[in-house]
Parts: structure tokens; sequence; C-alpha cells
């Protein structure tokens, strides 16, 4: 038939391809676009300054903006110094980022003696304290009745630990007779503590500079140990002996182990 013009194959092809088995036409099911990356870290993001600006910066703002009281001190303490009320003040500081230890009454300070040098502005820390009396002054003023200070002679450079003897130090006594012939460390004598050493011309060791050696040696004692060390200078040779040289605390820890000794009316522990 003439003027009929076939369709293009292709176009009849494709539209029978959209068609079922029965006849139906197929619709392809349109799928939404997925949420990217970026979309979800950036959600995220937003979220997280959200939680920021609102929540932790006010809370950081209202911490900063407390005050608490503290104790400081007003002028340079010096290490082994006892801690008087003139030394020390109250002062109002921001309580944000405050040490938990950090001391805030005068009664935890006064009469407490520096474990270090403490300057302007720090903060006091129970840990910068001890009750343990500090310099041979300190320990001569804190005498009781109970503690009692003797000096005894160095009998040569080699029995004095060669002048290096110092406040503080926790030593023993070897006690050496001539007579007897044998040495031992009475255990009244184990763990003493040292006041000080003192040269020929009355000056104590750590004042002075220069190499002049001690000749005596000051040390913190009971009225047992005094008497014994009394007799042990005129009838024997007596050697001291370093048994520990540190911090307070770990000093005490010997010096209680003496005493113990003494609580337990002369038995060993």
């Amino acid at each position: 038939m003439t003027g009929y013009k076939r369709k293009d194959t292709k176009d009849f092809k494709k539209g029978n391809d959209l068609k079922n088995k029965d006849n139906t036409v197929k619709v392809k099911a349109s799928t939404g676009k997925k949420v990217g990356n970026r979309t979800v870290i950036g959600i995220v993001c937003i979220l997280v300054a959200f939680a920021v600006c609102f929540g932790i910066i006010p809370l950081l703002n209202r911490s900063s903006a407390e005050h608490m009281e503290i104790v400081r001190v007003k002028q340079t303490v010096t290490k082994g110094s006892m801690i008087g009320e003139g030394d020390i003040e109250i002062v109002s500081v921001g309580a944000y980022n405050l040490p938990d230890a950090v001391i805030r009454s005068k009664d935890e300070v006064i009469g407490k003696y520096a474990k270090g040098d403490i300057y302007p502005g720090e903060y006091l820390l129970p840990s910068k304290l001890t009750t343990d009396v500090g310099t041979a002054t300190d320990m001569i003023e804190s005498l009781n009745g109970e503690q009692k200070a003797i000096s005894l002679t160095i009998g040569s450079f080699a029995q004095g630990l060669s002048g290096k003897l110092e406040t503080g130090d926790i030593i023993s006594v070897i006690v050496y007779s001539q007579k007897d012939g044998f040495a031992q460390t009475p255990r009244e004598l184990q763990y003493i503590k040292v006041i000080t050493s003192t040269t020929s011309s009355g000056v104590d060791k750590a004042d002075i500079k220069d190499t002049a050696q001690p000749v005596t040696v000051t040390l913190l004692v009971n009225q047992t140990q005094a008497e014994l060390l009394a007799q042990y200078e005129k009838t024997a040779s007596m050697h001291f002996v370093l048994e520990y040289r540190g911090d307070a605390d770990t000093a005490q820890k010997y010096l209680d182990r003496q005493n113990q000794y003494f609580a337990n009316g002369g038995d060993s522990e």
C-alpha cells in the first residue's frame, strides 16, 4: 500500500520490551538518591558543634567563674624552715583546674616544715610539707624533755663518714670495744637522727663552704641513748654509719622502728 511508512523496527522492539508476557506495561521503580558520606559527616559535625556551644562551654565558663579560698605563702620559705602564721595568707582564686589536695586552711600549714623551697604563688599541697623538723636550729628548739641532743667526738676522718654527715641523716652507731676486741651495733643505737656536725671552730658544717672537717656530731636521742653514748664516748670507739638520707617521711619510718623497740620494753620487733 502506497503512502504507508513503516515504523523503525528498533522503536517497535523497544515498545515491546516494555511489556510483559501478559501484555502489561513494565514500569521501572524510581529509587531515591542515597545519602552520601559527606552529608552524614556534616550532620555529625553540626551536632557536635551544638553540644560544644550549648553544653560544654557554658559548663567550663561556670567552673572558671567559681572561686575558692586557699592558702599561699607571702614570701619564699626555704627548705627545712618552719612555717608560721606570718608566712602565709588566704587568697581567693578561680576554682577551675585547682588540685584536689590544695590546702585551704591555715591550721594545716602553721607549725609544719617545708620539704623544699616554696615560692609565692605556688599551690600549697600536703606533699610539700612535713611535721618533721628540718634545720639543726629547728631540732634544737623542738626539744621537749623526751628528746635530747648530745654531741660526740668524731675520732677520725673515717669514723665520721669522711666529713659527709648531714643534718637529717639517719645513722647507726657501731661500737668497738678495745677491751673486748669486737664491734657491735647496740639495738638502742640502730637508727638515730643527726642534728648537725660541727667543726673545731664551733661552726656547723652546713653553714660553711670551705673544706674544714667536723670534729663532733650532735644527735637527737632519748635518755637511754644519751646515757649509753656518753658511756661509749669514754670507754670505746664509735663509727657512725649512714643508714638513710632522703625525704623526711621515709626517714621517720626508720625512727619509728627505733621508737617501737623502746615501746616494746627493749624487745626486738
